[in-house]
């Protein structure tokens, strides 16, 4: 691909773009940023306590026959299923991985990162992460990429029809809730202050990315933490319970970054652009509300790895789940494959308030004037 601009005139390039399949108007290509909750194996190239490269992750990952590919989860993330309801013919890459830009066109990038967010030092005690500057730099670099092969009009005619999602800001919040380590001890904000800095940094980023070329842009708020293993362990929440001070944070930040969004399509980036609130909370708590009505049995303790320190998920020194499409939890901080189907679905095809302005299909087939 890096050698197409130097043998075919610029005035030939969309002809051959198109021979080659790589139109945009034919595929679905995705740029995605976010932590472990949509990492597709960028951790596995870093020098880094937070990996998900040893069975039994991806135990029910079909392409690579069951192996680990650095997903966080048993299977297919949130954006692996999003990207397959729209016809996406293969994953969005890891971006660390060797060869990736030859998937530029055909299916874009994904620069997720797990143990990432949104501010910089977040996930510092894990060493090596991704934080969403970082990940924004490296699109600057595919961009570049981009503009080598087929020139700036042509690349930001690309981007305008290619989505952008962003699913962070999870590991902000259990950074500032679980008690401080002695080596990175610093004095903790209050909980306004931590997501005002959280919405802040965002803003700039989402601003950037729109600099940049992103036309579509959809963004994850943060689920309910309160509820997930680790939480409730560290909490010693009640069977059944989640911790309501944890959960009262999320929904606070949560609550800031739909006005922040709503300020971007209204005032600031619109109507050239289209940014979307993703409300995962809602959706989630619908589930751990009424589990048997979705297919699950368990919905407070992982599939995978104990409910306690020190949660382990590997080999087979973990406890280990008969039927993981019964578990809301695939270990103690992510979702199985089945509550990512959930979430993925209700994404794609909602016209509720789990999906603000409109569900990720009509962004996709959206079409500017």
């Amino acid at each position: 691909m890096a050698l197409i601009k130097k043998y075919f005139p610029s005035f030939f390039l969309p002809l051959v773009l198109i021979y080659l399949n790589i139109s945009p108007s034919l595929s679905y290509v995705s740029f995605i940023f976010g932590d472990s909750l949509v990492d597709a194996g960028n951790n596995d190239y870093l020098f880094t306590v937070s990996k998900a490269n040893l069975p039994p992750y991806g135990i029910d990952f079909r392409p690579s026959g069951g192996q680990p590919t650095g997903r966080f989860t048993n299977g297919r993330t949130i954006s692996d299923l999003i990207g397959q309801g729209l016809g996406q013919k293969s994953f969005s890459p890891p971006y660390l991985a060797p060869n990736s830009s030859e998937n530029i066109l055909r299916s874009g990038i994904n620069y997720a990162s797990g143990s990432s967010g949104i501010l910089d030092e977040t996930g510092a005690y894990f060493i090596g992460r991704l934080p969403l500057r970082r990940q924004i730099e490296y699109f600057e670099a595919t961009r570049v990429q981009m503009v080598n092969m087929m020139g700036e009009n042509a690349t930001m005619e690309f981007l305008k029809n290619a989505i952008f999602s962003l699913s962070i800001g999870s590991n902000d919040i259990l950074n500032y809730i679980q008690p401080s380590i002695p080596f990175f001890n610093t004095e903790k904000p209050p909980p306004s202050v931590l997501q005002d800095m959280m919405i802040s940094n965002l803003t700039l980023y989402l601003k950037k990315l729109h600099g940049l070329g992103a036309r579509k842009v959809f963004v994850v708020d943060v689920g309910p933490l309160g509820c997930i293993p680790f939480v409730r362990a560290m909490d010693l929440t009640p069977e059944g319970k989640c911790s309501l001070n944890t959960n009262k944070l999320v929904q606070g930040y949560n609550t800031k970054l739909r006005q922040m969004i709503y300020q971007l399509n209204h005032d600031d980036l619109g109507p050239e652009s289209i940014f979307v609130y993703a409300n995962s909370y809602d959706i989630v708590m619908q589930v751990l509300k009424n589990p048997v009505r979705y297919g699950f049995v368990n919905y407070d303790e992982p599939c995978c790895g104990a409910s306690f320190p020190p949660f382990l998920c590997v080999n087979s020194s973990s406890v280990f789940c008969d039927d993981r499409t019964k578990y809301v939890f695939w270990d103690a901080y992510h979702p199985t494959e089945t509550m990512n189907n959930i979430i993925a679905y209700k994404f794609l095809n909602d016209d509720s308030r789990a999906i603000i302005p409109m569900n990720i299909r009509k962004l996709y087939e959206y079409e500017f004037k």
